[in-house]
């Protein structure tokens, strides 16, 4: 009924074949934008930020407790805004109970702030 004629690839025109790199190409750029954006806009969970700070904790001595808030808090200080994570850690230094709490940036897990209560 329908005859259909393959082509090979050295029936394609140049035109074509340009085309194909052209298209080739803004698919790719495409994708590594839209890849970028989607990693910007993702949040790290509050336990592996606990673990990194407990982690850097546990270099000066142990640890006796630990705890994280899993809901993430707008923060702004100057004209830096995003969104945090607070926590807490408390040792015993010198035969007391000293409690830490920190303030951790929620996209990138860096520490902004820690005291002591």
């Amino acid at each position: 009924m329908f005859q259909v004629k393959k082509k090979k690839f050295s029936d394609y025109s140049s035109e074509e074949w340009l085309f194909v790199y052209i298209v080739s190409i803004l698919s790719f750029l495409f994708g590594v934008f839209s890849y970028r954006q989607y990693n910007k806009n993702k949040t790290l969970k509050a336990d592996d930020i606990l673990k990194k700070v407990k982690k850097e904790f546990l270099k000066e001595d142990s640890i006796d407790g630990s705890w994280i808030e899993l809901t993430k808090v707008p923060w702004e200080k100057f004209a830096h805004k995003t969104d945090v994570y607070y926590g807490g850690i408390s040792r015993y230094e010198e035969n007391s109970l000293v409690q830490y709490e920190f303030i951790a940036d929620a996209y990138t897990g860096s520490i902004l702030d820690i005291y002591r209560v």
